[in-house]
């Protein structure tokens, strides 16, 4: 009698977390993956290294699936996904190189000359602002997951849609009407 609840209450154990929908990002089995790709300068030697860290790979792919995916789907973030202090290089459309830092709440951007700009989310308000030189300015405001409420010049708002769009209107509106296309 014991085996059989046992081994019952482990089915269900097992089916509530494998059938709750959690495919998350895999966090984990990506980060292995990434670094095999790039871990020489030879595919041919990064197949190699594939073949000798397989069991790696199901040791995540399985630790994803029943444990990191699972915490992700229920808070809402994945230890491991995350890139909070990662720095990336970025190419502006200004032809200028930025370092821009991942942080908790948003990104930090400073240019070649040490400037440095913060764009962070107030999750309380659900808004999005930028600091500089010590002024912060809010940039929009979430409204559901299709709009969003900007803030223009003057002191005006507008509500854009999230897509091409709105996008355009933003521009436009923000240029005074005058919208140049870069290529």
């Amino acid at each position: 009698m014991y085996n059989k609840t046992l081994k019952s209450f482990l089915l269900i154990m097992i089916a509530s977390v494998v059938m709750s929908s959690c495919i998350g990002s895999f966090g984990l089995f990506n980060k292995v993956l990434d670094w095999n790709k790039d871990a020489t300068g030879n595919k041919f030697l990064n197949e190699l290294i594939f073949i000798v860290i397989s069991p790696a790979y199901v040791l995540c792919g399985t630790a994803d699936l029943l444990v990191l995916n699972t915490i992700e789907f229920w808070s809402g973030s994945n230890p491991l996904a995350e890139n909070v202090g990662k720095t990336e290089s970025i190419m502006g459309s200004d032809g200028k190189l930025y370092a821009v830092t991942t942080l908790k709440d948003g990104y930090e951007i400073k240019d070649a000359d040490g400037n440095v700009m913060n764009f962070t989310y107030n999750e309380k308000d659900n808004t999005w602002a930028v600091e500089k030189d010590g002024t912060t300015t809010v940039l929009l405001k979430m409204k559901g997951n299709d709009t969003a409420q900007i803030y223009l010049p003057g002191g005006k708002t507008m509500d854009v849609t999230l897509d091409k769009q709105g996008l355009y209107e933003a521009r436009m509106a923000v240029n005074e009407g005058v919208y140049f296309a870069a290529r």
